[in-house]
């Protein structure tokens, strides 16, 4: 079951990680070994997680790759859906659905 309108995952890096232990933007980017701008496109919704930055989260707070990884896929499906009646595609073939 998919998260009703999922958090973009700079919510979650700035509330749970960068806030509490204090941290500027300059000082978490020197931690994680990236520039100042690419942490700033994060935190502003223009760049999203890439798996590279997941590993470097994930050793900076000690977290999962997985785990951020998983939530900008939650976030970029949700966005996508939404877009859903929009796409011009064509059903190719019937997929027949197998019952659990």
């Amino acid at each position: 079951m998919r998260m009703h309108n999922p958090p973009h995952p700079r919510e979650i890096l700035r509330k749970l990680c960068l806030e509490p232990l204090g941290l500027s933007v300059t000082e978490a980017a020197k931690a994680l070994g990236v520039s100042r701008k690419t942490l700033s496109s994060i935190l502003n919704g223009r760049l999203g997680i890439n798996p590279e930055m997941a590993v470097r989260l994930s050793i900076a707070f000690d977290t999962t790759a997985e785990s951020w990884m998983h939530q900008q896929v939650q976030y970029d499906l949700w966005q996508a859906e939404r877009g859903r009646t929009q796409l011009k595609v064509t059903r190719l073939a019937a997929v027949e659905r197998i019952s659990a």
